[in-house]
């Protein structure tokens, strides 16, 4: 039986057995379920600025997993040999891990300064049940979860997963919907929907990967630095901004590295609409 995925903008259309755009959601006896579920690729205690989250418990470290998949197709993309392989194309050892196995683990690197789990290095939501279904064990430990995001998914996912997340970074990887569609293949609106719903009820900042020549010019960036200005004054909150330089990868692996002096420029500039303003990889 043919199932529409509903996760994020692309409504994939799945036969029994398909796999979806994103290699990580798949049609199985009629249900569209993660095929990433509890797969982790990926476990590091990073400090809680390499998230990047400057503005959440600084100074603190926090338990990092990452599984595979991801539902855009950046050609900048810094993770690619996890964010655009499927189960069967990973170049790196998989882990099952149960949500238990990991709340239990989050709760044991207390001691070296954890504050709690961080869904990052691919795209989480695309197996968001597996995020849901752990950071609910974490917020029963008292402990804190951080969601690392492209911010491509639906309303209704954000808001099942609502109750038990603290924070999140969010990239706002440029500010065109042309951008978003054809080099990305991506939806611009569904991010700023995201993004502007995510911080009415969690502690938000957002990066934006500076490819120069491609996103960095200054017309589109006010515009970007207005809209995160505008949506501070409707949520009373401050909503920190890291302009992060880019380095050739993947698809881009041609292209030169951002020059240092354009980012510190942007952030200059940014600093005119925004209190906090980071840059990133310089």
């Amino acid at each position: 039986m043919e199932k529409i995925c509903t996760v994020c903008f692309r409504h994939c259309s799945l036969e029994e057995g398909q796999t979806g755009a994103c290699y990580a959601r798949r049609n199985e006896n009629g249900e569209v379920i993660a095929e990433n579920y509890g797969k982790v690729t990926s476990l590091a205690l990073d400090p809680i600025e390499k998230k990047p989250l400057q503005r959440f418990y600084p100074g603190t470290s926090i338990l990092s997993v990452g599984s595979y998949g991801c539902n855009l197709k950046c050609p900048f993309c810094q993770n690619v040999d996890i964010s655009l392989a499927d189960g069967e194309a990973l170049f790196c050892p998989v882990r099952q891990m149960s949500p238990l196995e990991l709340a239990n683990l989050s709760e044991e690197q207390k001691k070296y300064g954890n504050i709690g789990l961080a869904f990052t290095y691919n795209e989480p939501l695309v197996g968001y049940e597996f995020v849901r279904d752990t950071a609910k064990l974490v917020k029963e430990r008292g402990m804190k979860n951080v969601l690392v995001t492209n911010g491509c998914a639906s309303l209704e996912i954000l808001k099942e997963l609502e109750p038990y997340i603290d924070a999140m970074n969010i990239d706002l990887k440029c500010f065109t919907e042309e951008y978003y569609r054809k080099t990305l293949q991506g939806d611009f609106e569904m991010v700023k929907e995201f993004i502007s719903y995510a911080a009415t009820f969690c502690h938000v900042e957002l990066t934006t990967l500076v490819v120069q020549w491609d996103n960095d010019a200054e017309g589109e960036m006010r515009k970007l630095f207005s809209w995160i200005a505008e949506l501070e004054q409707k949520t009373g909150k401050k909503i920190p901004l890291h302009l992060s330089r880019f380095f050739p990868r993947s698809r881009y692996s041609h292209r030169r590295p951002t020059e240092v002096k354009r980012v510190y420029e942007l952030a200059k500039m940014a600093r005119e609409y925004l209190e906090f303003v980071y840059e990133g990889n310089c």
